[in-house]
């Protein structure tokens, strides 16, 4: 019985993904415009940050969004497909769990931050333009 539901859920998973993926397309906003040195600063400090996803994950894709209304350039790393990124991120974070930022300091400190709302409540709070927000 247990394998009959985990395949169900497998057929559901593989025929919702690319309709997923079609309105994440879709209704991806347009990124905020900064100014080219402010841009310049922004992409210099998302080196610093990688996330750790799966393609279909609707969280996964909540914060994607977020990602491209900020218009940050943060490396994307498949943890479900590619099992280096997927050990990278059990040894790291501590849990394969998605969505995961893993982000380090300028000391080489590394915290790994999961939970799609924290994950976009610090980039909101770090990179989102004030101006911008009230507008």
């Amino acid at each position: 019985m247990r394998v009959i539901i985990r395949l169900f859920f497998r057929c559901v998973r593989l025929l919702l993904t690319p309709f997923m993926l079609l309105a994440e397309k879709l209704n991806t906003p347009a990124p905020i415009e900064r100014d080219p040195v402010e841009q310049a600063q922004v992409d210099q400090a998302c080196q610093q940050l990688v996330m750790y996803q799966f393609s279909a994950c609707p969280f996964c894709i909540k914060v994607r969004k977020e990602i491209a209304r900020l218009g940050l350039t943060i490396e994307k790393r498949d943890a479900q497909h590619h099992t280096e990124h997927r050990a990278e991120l059990e040894a790291g974070g501590g849990r394969v769990k998605v969505p995961c930022l893993r982000i380090e300091s300028e000391h080489a400190e590394v915290q790994w931050l999961y939970e799609s709302n924290d994950i976009i409540a610090y980039l909101q709070q770090r990179f989102e333009n004030k101006d911008q927000a009230t507008t």
